[in-house]
């Protein structure tokens, strides 16, 4: 493999971490620091992510989702593969030099999906939209910041923590998904969420054949 080509480079609030997108040969990397956070062939778990998801939401043909974290767009254009017409997607995006990626240097990733009548992109911190109402979501799909042992922002540990589930679990319908994507296993978070409300499956993916595998949680609301 080819040394490293830097493409672009941004600050991620509330962090002295810098977010930097480069290129070996043709393939993409987002990087912070010296830790490799995703890269446009190691895409499969991102997928699963959604499409486990959405084959749970069949029975809905309007269902509402929420997407934290836009990355480089493989668990929305699963997402949009797996849903109907009628389907409502919104995608929360902290970070404007991503949002700005996926229409640069990343758009050959994206394939129109940005482009969607079904989709609405947000600058925004996706626990401010999950904080925005009650029983608004049919699903919630969090792949932010390496999952619940993150990496870059100390804030980003409130998603994960019991106050986070009280109001993932408020945000969500009746039956409501969170689907949450984890570099690794974690037993403590996975009974947290048992604590706080959800069923829980624990399923094993791998970033590509033979890769090393991810861990999906799909956690559906249980009423009361």
């Amino acid at each position: 493999m080819s040394s490293a080509i830097p493409i672009a480079s941004a600050a991620i609030p509330g962090s002295i971490e810098t977010m930097r997108l480069v290129r070996y040969d043709d393939a993409y990397s987002i990087m912070v620091g010296t830790a490799e956070l995703m890269n446009d062939r190691h895409r499969d778990s991102e997928r699963a992510l959604a499409t486990v998801t959405c084959a749970r939401l069949g029975g809905n043909a309007a269902p509402k989702i929420l997407i934290g974290g836009l990355g480089m767009g493989f668990t929305l254009r699963a997402a949009l593969d797996a849903l109907g017409p009628r389907a409502e997607v919104v995608v929360a995006e902290l970070m404007p030099a991503v949002i700005a990626w996926a229409s640069g240097p990343l758009a050959h990733l994206f394939t129109g999906s940005l482009d969607d009548p079904r989709v609405s992109l947000v600058e925004a911190d996706v626990n401010r939209l999950i904080q925005s109402g009650q029983a608004q979501f049919d699903a919630i799909l969090l792949d932010v910041d390496n999952g619940p042992k993150g990496l870059t922002r100390r804030e980003n540990d409130r998603l994960y923590d019991g106050w986070g589930l009280k109001r993932a679990h408020y945000a969500l319908r009746d039956g409501g998904i969170l689907a949450v994507w984890s570099g690794g296993p974690d037993r403590r978070f996975k009974k947290r969420l048992r604590r706080f409300g959800f069923d829980v499956e624990e399923h094993r993916y791998p970033a590509h054949p033979g890769g090393r595998r991810h861990v999906l949680w799909i956690a559906v609301r249980r009423d009361g």
